[in-house]
């Protein structure tokens, strides 16, 4: 996931929008975003109108964390994530907060580290970081599950077309 300060600070076009979050969406086995949940995103006030059409680093950032939080959350609980974040943090340190948590996590779920790294302030023991934090991690186990269940499906798929007979 792109750092906050590495999200285009030009504007993006709706489309633009939806092609920048998608191509780092792919991966992680996330929905794919459309050009219509955006805007009804907007509409319903979970992100700000864009500026003359165009989508800044903030909002893409927020679009980022719903396309993620989606699966464990409800809009209603991500919209009061945000409102908790908004009291404490900038929206710079709490999406590099959640994308180095992510990160983190899915590195400790997928055996490529023994340990989950303490990420932000040691200090901050705040409700907003552990919610955001029981967030990620239950995103974190749904990435892990799909990628095993699609694994096994893989699997199951060529262990039954190499019991085919073929023919001559």
């Amino acid at each position: 996931m792109p750092r906050y300060r590495e999200i285009p600070d030009v504007g993006l076009y709706l489309d633009q929008t939806v092609k920048y979050l998608n191509r780092y969406l792919a991966p992680l086995g996330c929905m794919e975003i459309t050009s219509s949940m955006v805007s009804n995103y907007v509409k319903k006030g979970y992100i700000t109108n864009p500026v003359h059409k165009q989508y800044d680093a903030d909002q893409i950032a927020y679009l980022f964390f719903i396309s993620v939080a989606k699966s464990v959350l409800s809009m209603d609980n991500i919209a009061c994530l945000f409102d908790m974040q908004k009291k404490m943090y900038t929206s710079e340190i709490a999406y590099d907060f959640f994308c180095e948590e992510l990160e983190n996590m899915l590195q400790y779920t997928f055996g490529l580290k023994d340990h989950v790294d303490e990420v932000g302030t040691p200090e901050d023991k705040s409700e907003t970081k552990i919610m955001l934090r029981s967030t990620i991690s239950a995103v974190t186990h749904i990435i892990y599950l799909s990628n095993c269940f699609a694994t096994l499906k893989a699997a199951e798929a060529a262990e039954d077309s190499a019991d085919l007979p073929v023919e001559e």
